[in-house]
């Protein structure tokens, strides 16, 4: 009998090897990666052959899945961050202040409307569901962001910008929507929400991206100017960036996913040598792509049919 762990690295291994190889057809067809990465894992959990079961007793914990997917995006804003050379002016930036000051708001409430006046939600409830559906993903998106730090294009450019900050500027909607959760009178916690959800909270993240990933830029550049390090880990400079920066600012209660993209833009300029960031965006691009594939095959091989069945029966 053939242990089922080493059956799960043949599938994934044989995954692998058809996306690498088949990616010049598959770009052309009307879906995505992931929907591949989604459907394989449905193959293999439960409904399929049963070689990824994460279910004890039908109950999942939650954290693997909630933290692998934190990893996957903070890597995700720290690449978009990288592949962004642009001054940063609002005259250049025109584009993203238009997507992330006016469309994402308006998106935001427009689901909000759509939650409280169709759904039968109440207030609170219907801005967090706006708040968690608005944001586009930087991973699944990163098809039609800007391919390299050559890449001009205005559209890709917006897109990119905005999937870096996106995610991190929803924050405050999400909290506001769990305090109308928890107390409906918005007096009671409307200050507090701005002071610290609002304005503490991106200042902090602004603040930290810049300061720590300059510490770490400052440092690699004087230790290395002594030794030089080992080629072959040199480019781990890139993931220790995004998790000390990702840490401390979460420390401060700071928008850790907000520090992580003005860190990637902070060390895309902070380098003399434009090979140096370039190297660390394709490492960290691979890393993405890598921890995508297991994201996403976990999740479809944790979904449960029964619910969706019920729900669409009851909506009918």
């Amino acid at each position: 009998m053939v242990d089922v762990y080493i059956l799960d690295l043949l599938v994934i291994g044989s995954l692998l090897l058809f996306v690498t190889l088949g990616s010049g057809w598959i770009s052309r067809l009307p879906l995505s990666f992931a929907i591949i990465y989604l459907v394989v894992g449905i193959i293999l959990g439960p409904y399929g052959f049963g070689l990824i079961q994460l279910r004890q007793s039908g109950v999942f914990n939650a954290d693997l899945l909630e933290r692998l997917t934190e990893l996957v995006v903070i890597i995700s804003v720290f690449s978009c961050g990288l592949k962004i050379v642009r001054p940063l002016s609002l005259k250049k930036w025109d584009i993203t202040t238009r997507l992330i000051i006016f469309l994402m708001p308006i998106s935001i409430f427009a689901l909000a409307a759509v939650g409280k006046f169709f759904l039968g939600m109440n207030w609170g409830e219907a801005i967090l569901l706006g708040a968690i559906l608005a944001p586009t993903d930087p991973v699944l998106a990163s098809e039609v962001q800007l391919t390299d730090t050559n890449d001009q294009d205005e559209l890709r450019f917006g897109l990119t910008s905005e999937g870096g900050l996106n995610d991190a500027l929803a924050f405050p909607f999400v909290y506001f929507g769990i305090h109308a959760l928890k107390d409906d009178n918005w007096n009671n916690w409307l200050i507090q929400w701005v002071a610290v959800d609002l304005i503490w909270a991106i200042a902090a993240g602004i603040a930290m991206g810049i300061i720590v990933a300059k510490a770490i830029v400052w440092i690699d550049k004087k230790v290395q100017k002594r030794r030089k390090a080992d080629e072959l880990i040199e480019d781990f400079v890139a993931i220790s960036t995004i998790l000390i920066t990702y840490s401390l600012t979460e420390i401060v209660n700071g928008y850790g996913f907000l520090a992580v993209f003005v860190a990637g833009l902070v060390v895309q300029r902070s380098y003399r040598n434009p090979e140096k960031p370039l190297a660390q965006l394709e490492f960290v691009e691979r890393i993405e792509k890598l921890l995508e594939v297991g994201t996403i095959l976990l999740l479809g091989s944790i979904l449960l049919l029964e619910p969706m069945l019920t729900y669409a029966t009851q909506s009918l």
